[in-house]
């Protein structure tokens, strides 16, 4: 467009100004009108009778003009008069140089064309947006549209990805997580779906998993390796993941959860509230320190001694085991024997199934 410019004010002083308010790029009806008198606008400088109509100029010419005779000039023979019309931001340029007028119209028809193709399409969506990730996430959608959508992500639908649910109690959490992934320069694009976040994850090593450790606070579920394709089976066992997670577990990957999975999409709030060993867990919850005290059942499930357990909510191993005491008392059974660690393993499941149940 500058080398258009420079050209017109080389053409005419006011060119600058024409350019700027160039009529060929209004949105009008008249848009084809000019475009189809493109050869006209060119061909008419050199016409001698002229007017002006509305916003338009025309000229009237002859054809071969007979010899002049008393002085007067021969009119034309054969060739009646012909009206030749032009824009008038092009009449001063045409005037004075046909061949830069000429050059001139066709740079800008170029820039019209250029704009009107642009305009009629509708603009296609930022690589990374969030929509796109919802779209390639999505059950309902078709197969045609997750792959525009996987495709506008950078995404062929062969490509092997991870899915990851990312819940957390801080608005940084999720911020850490894929920070820590690597971002976007390593393949992350994410979106806000719920009350879980999510990401689609495509690495440069497909065979590598990712390995994180997110902040207190957040838990990650994080789904098998999958085609791109099949991103919204991904995002199902992601988010199966993570309502099973914990502070002493907070990466829950879906390919480890065997039959935990089945109940975690099958069973309901109610069917849950008639266990009562999750009913004695939340008698516990509701004592003095009880979230401390569900702290240590959990860290007790997740290993295999009292002191790992210490160890892993931070505590002496004597608090450890007061508390144990406690806990064995309302619950019924003993949790340190592999009998009663896996009963306790269940109602702990069960519970977060519970309240991790409804709309994501």
């Amino acid at each position: 467009m500058e080398g258009l410019i420079l050209r017109l004010s080389a053409l005419d002083a006011d060119a600058e100004k024409r350019a700027a308010s160039d009529r060929l790029l209004r949105p009008d009806d008249h848009r084809a009108d000019r475009c189809g008198h493109a050869g006209t606008q060119c061909r008419a400088a050199r016409g001698v009778p002229r007017g002006r109509t509305g916003g338009r100029r025309f000229v009237r010419t002859s054809g071969p003009q007979r010899p002049a005779q008393h002085g007067r000039q021969g009119a034309g023979v054969g060739h009646p008069p012909q009206v030749r019309w032009w824009d008038d931001d092009l009449a001063g340029a045409g005037q004075r140089s046909v061949a830069a007028g000429r050059a001139m119209v066709l740079e800008r028809f170029a820039i019209t064309a250029a704009a009107l193709l642009d305009h009629s399409r509708v603009p296609a969506p930022e690589l990374g947006d969030p929509a796109l990730v919802e779209l390639a996430l999505s059950d309902s959608a078709g197969i045609a549209e997750r792959s525009r959508a996987l495709q506008l992500l950078g995404l062929a639908p062969t490509t092997p990805v991870f899915v990851l649910a990312v819940r957390s109690s801080t608005t940084s959490g999720f911020d850490e997580v894929v920070a820590a992934l690597g971002g976007r320069p390593a393949g992350v694009r994410t979106a806000d779906l719920g009350q879980q976040r999510a990401a689609l994850v495509s690495w440069l090593f497909p065979d590598t998993e990712p390995h994180i450790r997110p902040p207190a606070g957040t838990i990650v579920g994080i789904a098998e390796r999958t085609p791109a394709i099949e991103a919204p089976r991904a995002w199902r066992s992601a988010r199966t993941a993570v309502r099973l997670g914990t502070a002493v577990q907070p990466v829950v990957r879906a390919a480890e959860l065997g039959g935990f999975a089945l109940l975690a999409e099958r069973l309901t709030a109610a069917d849950i509230a008639t266990v009562a060993d999750v009913t004695a867990l939340d008698q516990l919850a509701r004592g003095a320190s009880g979230a401390e005290t569900l702290d240590i059942l959990i860290a007790v499930e997740a290993t295999d001694s009292v002191r790992k357990a210490a160890a892993a909510v931070f505590r002496h191993h004597s608090t450890v085991a007061a508390r144990l005491a406690l806990a064995e008392s309302v619950l019924g059974f003993r949790v340190d024997t592999p009998a009663g660690r896996a009963r306790l393993q269940l109602a702990l499941v069960l519970r977060r199934i519970r309240d991790t149940a409804g709309p994501t």
